[in-house]
């Protein structure tokens, strides 16, 4: 009887889906912040303080993220926290 036909051996497809997987979980895993810069964060901020997630405390001149209970004296380190907070709980719900 002959071996198996070496045409039909599909071994190393799954070894590269597999890969491709890991790759996608560590790009999920991993926010990219590096686009932030101080307009874009500011309009997020704007964006989060409207739907009450960010609160701004002026007399101590920083902004609340509401969720982690974290205070920022930064829109930029806000905006950057934000959007890896998002980032992982997003992570989070698709591994549930």
């Amino acid at each position: 009887m002959p071996g198996p036909d070496p045409h039909d051996d599909t071994s190393r497809d799954h070894e590269q889906f597999e890969k491709e997987q890991l790759a996608q979980d560590r790009d999920a895993a991993g926010a990219d912040t590096a686009d932030v810069d101080d307009r874009t964060a500011q309009n997020l901020i704007n964006d989060l303080i409207d739907a009450d997630v960010v609160t701004p405390v002026p007399e101590d001149r920083v902004l609340v993220h509401e969720p982690s209970g974290t205070a920022f004296d930064s829109s930029k380190q806000l905006a950057v926290f934000h959007r890896g907070w998002t980032a992982g709980r997003d992570a989070d719900a698709e591994g549930e």
